[in-house]
């Protein structure tokens, strides 16, 4: 006895009919026929009287019948069970990233992802330096990771896009009176509000700087990405942050760089794409990205 006799057993029962089983299943009707014989066989009777129109149920077939809907019923709620531990229908999914992205990108990604499986429960771990978090995923955490590019990955590392980095200013600021791109070398003089000596942040600002000529002036630290755009609106010196974290509504001035100043984000994984991680980067990549500026500088 096997799940197809069951259910072949179970559309002729409704059905009434070999041949509207047949349809319903979308067999061939001599292939049904053999299958209820077989079963008939090992059983050790007739389940179902064939009639000139139509079947009915033997005394045996009705015996029969509610213990084979009930384990046909079963086995869907098995499989249902087992597609949710894979993560295809609920389940949770651990999503790792750095501060950054979290606030910028990956809001727009959970709207789109709970649309989508709203029966699925979402876990995000956040670091603040990209080397962290690199190792937190060796180390197992998260089903994927969404972040810049790791470096000497083994694993799968999809591309997902580019984001620009821009200089926020005071309106105070005599730059700000300026409707145009900045050369990072003009705010040289400035005061800056960085980040905490760990964050990954500090590091690119410090690197994009030193590549102009200048180390930044310190007046300010803050551990929050987005404070740190509200930290410059009130006039404690200039930041430097991606242009998907700004805050609506920044009373502040937001200029480009000239050269962009951009960094790759991806999304990657240990060895093979979990099934529930694979669906997420499917929400990702219908994301809008943007592309790699011409002659931008690669943080």
């Amino acid at each position: 006895m096997n799940l197809r006799q069951l259910e072949y057993f179970l559309a002729i029962a409704d059905e009434g009919s070999f041949t509207r089983a047949a349809e319903r299943l979308l067999v061939a009707q001599p292939s049904l026929s053999q299958q209820i014989k077989s079963l008939e066989q090992e059983l050790g009777g007739q389940l179902l009287e064939r009639l000139p129109t139509g079947v009915r149920l033997t005394a045996a077939g009705k015996a029969f019948l509610t213990d084979a809907r009930l384990a046909v019923t079963h086995s869907a709620r098995a499989a249902r069970s087992a597609r949710s531990a894979l993560g295809l229908e609920s389940g949770e999914i651990e999503v790792a990233t750095v501060t950054s992205v979290a606030y910028g990108v990956l809001p727009a990604a959970f709207e789109l992802w709970h649309t989508r499986y709203p029966a699925t429960t979402v876990v995000l771990r956040e670091y603040q330096h990209a080397r962290a978090l690199d190792d937190a995923v060796r180390a197992g955490v998260g089903d994927l990771a969404v972040g810049p590019r790791p470096a000497q990955w083994t694993g799968p590392v999809i591309e997902l896009g580019w984001e620009q980095f821009v200089a926020v200013l005071p309106r105070s600021d005599p730059l700000a009176r300026r409707k145009r791109s900045l050369a990072l070398e003009e705010l040289a003089d400035r005061d800056w509000i960085l980040f905490g000596p760990d964050h990954g942040l500090t590091t690119l600002i410090l690197e994009a700087c030193a590549r102009v000529g200048f180390a930044p002036r310190r007046a300010v630290r803050t551990g929050q990405v987005a404070a740190a755009a509200h930290l410059a609106a009130a006039g404690l010196g200039v930041t430097l942050i991606p242009d998907n974290v700004v805050p609506r509504g920044l009373n502040a001035e937001v200029r480009s760089l000239k050269p962009p100043l951009v960094r790759e984000l991806t999304a990657f994984t240990r060895q093979d794409w979990p099934p529930l991680a694979r669906a997420f980067l499917e929400v990702l990549q219908t994301l809008t990205w943007q592309g790699r500026p011409q002659s931008a500088t690669i943080a």
